[in-house]
C-alpha cells in the first residue's frame, strides 16, 4: 500500500485568528511519517468554550444538532462549570484544554487559575492576563510560571471531571517562544495528551474574517476543495449574536468588529444541512483528537514549527511596544 505523507499547510499559529504578533514560529519540519492517512479525515474543532455563556449556548447547540469533533475549553473562567455540565451529555466528543494565558476583551478580563501572587509575571497589576502576547512578552513572562500556570489549567479541567484527550493555546500565548512551547509538549506527555497541530493536519481555509452572511457557502468551498487523501482541520469560534457578546471589544487592534455576528454565523455553519451534506458529498471522515491519541498516542506527535527563543520574542515585543507609545 502506497503512502501518502501529509504536508503542513499552515504555520503553527494561534487559536484564534486576531492575535497581534506575528506568529512565533520560524523552522518547518517535516510531519511523522507513522501518521500517513489513506482516506481524507477532517478534524472540526470549536474553539474558545466556557469563556462565557454565549459560546456554551452555541456549543450546546452544535452538539444537539450540528456536527463537530473536539471542543477546546477555557478552563480559567466564570462560564466553565456550564460548559463542564454541557460537555458531560457528550462523550463521543474529543474535549481539550485550550490552554490560556491573555484575556483580549476589553469589558470581560479573566486571569489565572493559580493565585495571582503565585504567577505576578503573567498579569497586569490588578491580576488579570494582558490582552495582547506583545503586552505579555513586555511584562518579561517567567517560564517557570507559564509553566505552573498551563499545568493547573490541565489539573482543574481533570478535577472537574473534563474527560480530556487534548491540548491547544488561545491565540499563541502559551507558545509564544520555544521555552514556553517545550513546556506545553512535556505536559502534554506527562498528562498524556496530544497537541493539536502536531500530527500533520491541513488547515481548511479559514472563515474566521468571511462576512456572517457568506460564512456558509465559504465552508462549503473550503470541504469540497478537499481534494485529496490526509488529515485536516478545521477551526470556527461558534458564538451567539446576544447582548452578552455583542458588548464585548477585542484588545488586539486586527480583532473583528461586531464579534458577535461572526461567531453565530460559524455556530449556524455547523447546524445547517448544506454544510453536513458537504461533508457527505465530499466522502470525508470525521474524527476528533481522541482518536489520534488511541490511534498513534504521544509518541506520533512531532513539533509542526519551531517557535524563537525568548530573547527573541521578548526584544520584538519592547520594540513594538516602544512604537505604540
Amino acid at each position: 500500500m502506497n503512502h501518502l505523507s501529509i504536508f503542513v499547510l499552515t504555520l503553527f499559529v494561534c487559536g484564534s485568528c486576531h492575535a497581534v504578533l506575528a506568529a512565533p514560529e520560524v523552522e518547518t519540519k517535516p510531519q511523522p511519517k507513522t501518521n500517513d492517512i489513506q482516506k481524507k479525515r477532517l478534524i472540526i474543532r470549536t474553539d474558545d468554550i466556557g469563556f462565557c455563556h454565549g459560546a456554551n449556548m452555541a456549543i450546546k447547540r452544535i452538539l444537539d444538532k450540528g456536527v463537530v469533533t473536539s471542543v477546546s475549553v477555557i478552563v480559567n473562567t466564570p462560564w466553565l462549570d456550564e460548559a463542564v455540565e454541557i460537555l458531560k451529555d457528550h462523550p463521543e466528543v474529543s474535549v481539550g484544554v485550550h490552554t490560556n494565558l491573555n484575556s483580549e476583551w476589553r469589558e470581560y478580563r479573566w486571569g489565572p487559575v493559580l493565585p495571582y501572587d503565585k504567577v505576578p509575571s503573567l498579569v497586569d497589576k490588578f491580576g488579570r492576563f494582558f490582552g495582547t502576547r506583545r503586552d505579555l512578552m513586555a511584562n518579561h513572562p517567567r517560564t517557570s510560571e507559564v509553566a505552573a500556570e498551563l499545568r493547573a489549567q490541565i489539573e482543574l479541567a481533570l478535577k472537574k471531571g473534563l474527560r480530556i484527550s487534548y491540548c491547544d493555546h488561545h491565540m499563541g500565548a502559551a507558545v509564544n517562544c520555544l521555552e514556553f512551547q517545550e513546556e506545553l509538549e512535556k505536559l502534554a506527555r506527562e498528562y498524556n495528551l496530544v497537541i493539536s497541530r502536531y500530527f500533520g493536519e491541513a488547515d481548511t481555509k479559514s472563515i474566521y474574517t468571511v462576512p456572517p452572511e457568506q460564512k456558509t457557502d465559504a465552508a462549503i468551498e473550503s470541504i469540497r476543495n478537499l481534494s485529496h487523501e490526509g488529515l485536516y482541520l478545521m477551526v470556527l469560534h461558534p458564538g451567539t449574536d446576544t447582548p452578552e457578546m455583542a458588548a464585548m471589544t477585542d484588545l488586539n487592534s486586527t480583532g473583528l468588529k461586531g464579534m458577535s455576528r461572526y461567531r453565530q454565523a460559524e455556530a449556524d455553519v455547523l447546524c445547517d444541512s448544506r454544510f453536513k451534506a458537504a461533508l457527505k458529498d465530499a466522502q470525508v471522515e470525521l474524527t476528533g483528537y481522541a482518536d489520534l491519541l488511541k490511534e498513534f498516542g504521544t509518541k506520533g506527535m512531532k513539533r509542526p514549527s519551531t517557535a524563537k527563543r525568548y530573547d527573541e520574542v521578548l526584544k520584538e515585543a519592547l520594540q513594538q511596544e516602544t512604537l505604540t507609545k
